[in-house]
């Protein structure tokens, strides 16, 4: 903290210090003058708990059940345990006005912070209850399948549900995330993570509302999670905002379930360092734009990442969410410069267009694909793509929607944003050394949008077929 206010002094010294678990100090926030009646801005009390707790040493600040707080935006802090016990709600408010610190620094074009930390560790969340975003009060009109976003210019009031920014042990464990206006938990340059057995149940309408973003981030494990969003579920990225964080790597994923409007597991697009050593495992994915995504479109690299034993569901939706029912995509494109609320922040400084980076040593084993589509890979040279090993993939192509096939999507890039070609098992373009041992594709209908079974190797692309 900056400064200690007179009335942060007499709070110290007249409010209860702490009810005791054990050895743990325990700050419930009643204690501190939070109302848990829903309606009453709680912030304040709730952030009396929290500095307190953190200049006494540590602890646990209580959240306790049977009550909704609603409470503006949050700062935590190291040595704390955010303890949200089952059956009681901390909500975000309803007010756009209160959310003015930027989740992406000076870039004020993609949402501000709600509950937020930096330079923070051995921080945790658990106990079983609901941090709830109120995504929808935030949303304009809505359509069939999505909500409008409000007109902004350069500066988007949205809130984040969690970001932290520099931490180190983090937890996050049993507790639920809701109703994001933008991305939900988003970890920038943090070690040593961990996410288990959390939901996040956002609304599917609400675009750009992602799971879990890990960001220039090491050593983390994501593992017993049910995710369900209108953006990707998990994704894996490097922002320019925060380029001295370094590469993103060593990541473990397993066992969790997911479904997305966009893709339920993504690396990219916005990955200007190196994306490396990540292992995806015995996750289910069901009724999503896209499956497994690979989406480079920066000068950044993706190496060593491997997929097994996946079931992916797919089905297309409207052009407002990226993708096209393509269960596993692969790709690296150069991003198309952009006239729009954040277009300065998408390239270097002082770059006028964009360049990609390789994606190479991708390994799939095990993956099993019902979609209105096929696996799509492909790369802006023959080149940038390269060294993907497929063994033992499913793919049974079936029409689910009224939505029109025989469509690939390419986007954020230069050039051709959607390629219509015949619906393949497996699109190939202008890839190298790709390795394909006992592929399975079926089509299960009366091969509308000019289906065509097999693989589809395009352009230059190097592709074996065992």
């Amino acid at each position: 903290m900056k400064y200690i206010s007179i009335s942060f002094l007499l709070l110290l010294l007249l409010a209860p210090r702490a009810l005791y678990a054990g050895e743990t100090d325990v700050y419930n926030v009643m204690n501190y003058g939070a109302t848990g009646d829903g309606t009453t801005d709680d912030a304040a009390a709730i952030q009396a708990a929290i500095d307190l707790c953190a200049a006494s040493g540590g602890g646990q600040v209580l959240i306790p059940a049977g009550h909704t707080f609603l409470a503006g935006p949050l700062h935590i802090a190291s040595n704390i345990n955010l303890h949200i016990e089952k059956g009681a709600r901390l909500l975000a408010l309803p007010d756009e006005e209160a959310y003015t610190e930027s989740a992406f620094r000076q870039n004020e074009g993609e949402g501000m912070m709600w509950i937020s930390g930096e330079n923070i560790s051995n921080f945790s969340i658990t106990g079983g209850g609901t941090i709830d975003g109120n995504g929808v009060f935030f949303m304009g009109e809505e359509r069939e399948d999505s909500y409008d976003l409000k007109p902004v210019t350069t500066f988007d009031p949205r809130p984040h549900v969690l970001t932290i920014i520099g931490g180190e042990n983090i937890n996050i464990n049993n507790v639920t995330f809701a109703n994001s206006a933008y991305w939900t938990v988003h970890l920038v340059g943090c070690r040593e993570v961990l996410v288990k057995d959390v939901t996040i149940n956002n609304n599917v309408k609400i675009r750009n509302s992602d799971g879990i973003d890990l960001d220039h981030t090491r050593n983390a494990k994501i593992t017993n999670c049910t995710i369900q969003s209108g953006d990707d579920c998990i994704c894996l990225k490097n922002r320019r905002e925060y380029a001295e964080y370094g590469a993103c790597q060593d990541i473990t994923i397993t066992g969790c379930k997911m479904t997305s409007r966009s893709c339920a597991f993504k690396i990219g697009s916005e990955n200007v360092d190196e994306i490396k050593n990540v292992v995806v495992s015995d996750c289910v994915i069901t009724g999503s734009n896209r499956g497994i995504g690979i989406q480079n479109r920066d000068e950044g690299t993706v190496r060593n990442v491997s997929f097994e034993n996946i079931a992916v569901d797919c089905r297309l939706f409207s052009d407002v969410w990226w993708g096209k029912a393509e269960p596993v995509y692969i790709t690296s494109y150069p991003r198309a410069a952009a006239d729009n609320k954040d277009g300065n922040w998408r390239f270097p400084e002082g770059a006028t267009e964009g360049i990609c980076g390789e994606v190479a040593d991708i390994t799939l084993k095990d993956i099993r694909c019902d979609s209105e589509n096929g696996v799509f890979i492909g790369g802006d040279t023959g080149d940038k793509v390269k060294n993907i090993s497929i063994n033992n993939l499913q793919v049974n192509i079936s029409k689910t929607t009224d939505y029109p096939g025989g469509v690939y999507d390419r986007r954020p890039c230069e050039g051709e944003e959607f390629v219509s070609d015949n619906t393949y098992g497996i699109y190939i373009d202008r890839a190298k050394n790709v390795v394909i041992s006992n592929p399975r594709i079926t089509f299960s209908d009366d091969k509308r949008d000019n289906a065509s079974q097999g693989v589809m190797v395009a352009r230059g692309s190097h592709v074996l077929v065992d």
